[in-house]
């Protein structure tokens, strides 16, 4: 099976999504597959079995998952003997910690709100992997996804094998027995340590990226900078990714062997290494799947098997490996991405890239081949990519990967045995991570560079991953004629139908977007002729003490707002129609004009604008977008849809929810009433006015 483990992994994947998915479609799916292995790759019998066999034992694992992962704790339970298995995260005045459940042996997640900023601090140097805890609250399920296109975050810790929050009221170690540690609670605690030594003497623009490119930790992370880092497509530098890793074992090996230490010493050292750097980085997929490969070669190179481990055998055992551990990570973003992308560069490097012999070429197709294979995933679960990830990554990776990664390494190292490093290498770092950052930033401005889909349904994202296959296939095949019109002809093909699919579609919708207190209405006509949305809700903000405020504090217009509209597909929004300057109404609006383009904004006539308005008006200016003050009377038709403001008065003076902006709307040869925030008198007058 040299070489042929490949078609395993394929067949462990089919099996586990015919019991974690749906049985049928991808039951189908793997007798195609097993006919195309039978009829065209000339598979003989016992290689046939083994494939079946590997789906029918996988299949059953994913069963076996599916029946585990479920919750054992009652609802009623309010005291839980934990003990913690994860870093702690504290943002602002929250902490939020995993612990695993003593009775019930199930994972919970413990939400904490901290009362001073001494005992913030006080908590942050605190160890907390070394004791079992005594703690009592208030359990609830995690709450659900009420958008489509929204985050699923009880999905997500269900995946995780956590089914329940609970809500301390006191300090979660304030209760705890001192137990016995083992070597994993102390490699864990040592992450923690070294993390919080990185964030307490360094800069804060040294320190996060050290914890992200060391740790795998992006807590200290600024939250408007990785949106940026997302925006331009690099958001992946931050991970510790496969590249990382390699480069590191390389740097242990070649320093052990340059020093006098034997080849077999350093194989034996880095098999002892490599699991233990999982636990200190945090345990990523990208970093698990690097670790197992390269741990197989080492393995392979101790024991000399032969003959000699290919690297696609190597990807392919791992993925077997890791899905057989834990099926459910097959949902996990990081887990899809790093395996589809590092699958797709290893088979495309034995004919693909060997075509390309200029350093500066083979890192161009390097990076098309990545962002090929991570698109469907990246519209399924972002909804949008950047062009300019492509150049951004010729950039950005190898000042990651020869300059910051050995640099901030070095730097660490230096700052433990001597205390603090040379202030001429610290001052270096920080002006050259300041300078990139804000590169980074003017990049992420640039909206143009976006495309927008939207979330791709099944039969799309079968198109996506049918059409991407057929792009290689032609890419690696030398005996096609007119090869370059057919790739680009694919190209554009791929990036164009599902707005094909968006454009063609015969009917319009009236969402009520779920934005709890507020509203957010979308109005959208067949054939995406007209895009209209009345309101983005919006969330309160409260004056707080610095130490309180979250580094990404809930914003409905960011969180809520625009993920929907941009899993819809919605790029220009027609008319912004804002009834009035009350925040739960317009609040996000600002977030809405940031990410989508919006063509004309509709605000009440009043005589005396609130501050939202005013900035909202500002906003506007700034990007050109007209601004129309709407009074009773006026009116607009589109495509066989009329509407008609009723309300408020021009000029208007008075309360500010009787000054809403009310429409009155045929759409689809219904009748609709938007009324904004209108109070019991502003909706009497318009009855009385229009009685019909």
């Amino acid at each position: 099976m040299n070489g042929k483990y490949l078609y395993l992994a394929i067949s462990a994947l089919l099996g586990l999504l015919s019991t974690l998915v749906q049985f049928f479609p991808f039951f189908l799916c793997f007798l195609l597959y097993w006919l195309w292995l039978l009829k065209w790759k000339q598979f003989n019998k016992p290689q046939l079995l083994l494939i079946l066999l590997v789906a029918v034992i996988f299949s059953i694992t994913g069963e076996y998952a599916a029946a585990k992962n479920q919750t054992h704790i009652p609802e009623s339970t309010t005291s839980f003997l934990v003990q913690f298995i994860q870093d702690p995260k504290i943002d602002g005045d929250l902490l939020q910690i995993q612990a695993e459940e003593q009775r019930y042996n199930e994972k919970i997640l413990i939400r904490y709100q901290i009362n001073s900023e001494t005992e913030k601090s006080t908590l942050k140097s605190s160890s907390f992997y070394r004791g079992i805890c005594s703690v009592s609250g208030t359990i609830s399920k995690p709450r659900i996804v009420k958008n489509p296109n929204g985050f699923n975050y009880r999905g997500y810790l269900a995946s995780k094998g956590v089914f329940w929050i609970v809500e301390s009221p006191k300090n979660p170690f304030s209760h705890c027995t001192v137990v016995g540690t083992d070597p994993l609670k102390k490699i864990k605690e040592l992450r923690y340590e070294g993390i919080r030594f990185l964030e307490t003497s360094l800069p804060p623009e040294v320190a996060s990226l050290s914890a992200a490119l060391i740790f795998g930790d992006r807590s200290l992370f600024d939250a408007e900078l990785q949106s940026d880092y997302q925006k331009t497509g690099i958001v992946h530098l931050l991970a510790i990714s496969g590249l990382h890793v390699s480069l590191l074992v390389g740097m242990f090996f070649y320093f052990g062997i340059r020093i006098g230490l034997t080849r077999e010493f350093m194989v034996h050292f880095l098999l002892f290494l490599l699991p233990v750097y999982v636990i200190i980085t945090g345990g990523s997929p990208s970093v698990i799947r690097a670790v197992l490969m390269i741990f197989l070669v080492l393995a392979a190179t101790k024991w000399k098997i032969r003959p000699k481990i290919l690297a696609i055998d190597a990807i392919s055992i791992a993925f077997l490996f890791y899905i057989f551990v834990d099926s459910y990570i097959i949902f996990d973003v990081g887990f899809q991405l790093s395996f589809s992308v590092s699958f797709s560069i290893i088979l495309s490097s034995q004919y693909l890239l060997r075509a390309y012999q200029n350093y500066l070429a083979q890192m161009i197709v390097t990076s098309i081949i990545a962002q090929l294979a991570a698109l469907p995933f990246l519209f399924y679960h972002y909804f949008e990519i950047s062009f300019m990830g492509i150049a951004a990554n010729l950039l950005y990776i190898p000042l990651f990967s020869f300059l910051y990664l050995p640099g901030l390494y070095f730097l660490f190292f230096v700052q433990i045995l001597f205390g603090k490093p040379p202030d001429l290498l610290i001052h270096m770092f920080s002006n050259l991570i300041n300078m990139s950052n804000k590169f980074i930033s003017h990049l992420a401005n640039f909206s143009f560079t976006s495309f927008i889909p939207g979330r791709p349904n099944p039969i799309l994202l079968f198109c996506y991953f049918f059409t991407i296959l057929l792009i290689f296939y032609i890419w690696e095949c030398s005996k096609i004629q007119k090869k370059i019109l057919f790739l680009f002809t694919l190209s554009i093909t791929l990036l164009s139908f599902q707005y094909f699919w968006n454009w063609i579609q015969p009917v319009g919708q009236v969402t009520m977007i779920d934005v709890g207190q507020g509203d957010s209405i979308l109005i959208q006509l067949p054939h995406r002729q007209g895009t209209y949305l009345i309101d983005t809700g919006g969330t309160i903000q409260f004056n707080e003490e610095a130490w309180r405020k979250r580094t990404k504090p809930f914003e409905v217009g960011r969180d809520v707002v625009v993920p929907y509209l941009k899993g819809q597909g919605i790029t220009t929004i027609d008319k912004l129609i804002l009834s009035h300057g009350d925040m739960d109404h317009m609040g996000g609006a600002f977030a809405v004009l940031e990410e989508i383009k919006v063509k004309e904004i509709l605000l009440p006539d009043v005589s005396e604008p609130s501050e939202s308005e005013i900035i909202v008006m500002r906003l506007a200016a700034e990007k050109n977008i007209p601004v129309v003050k709407v009074y009773e009377g006026m009116h607009w038709n589109k495509k066989g849809t009329q509407y008609y403001v009723l309300s408020p008065e021009q000029k208007f003076t008075g309360e500010r929810n009787r000054g809403s902006i009310a429409i009155f709307a045929k759409i689809g040869g219904l009748s609709w009433f938007f009324g904004g925030d209108l109070d019991q008198e502003g909706e009497e007058r318009i009855i009385t006015k229009y009685p019909s």
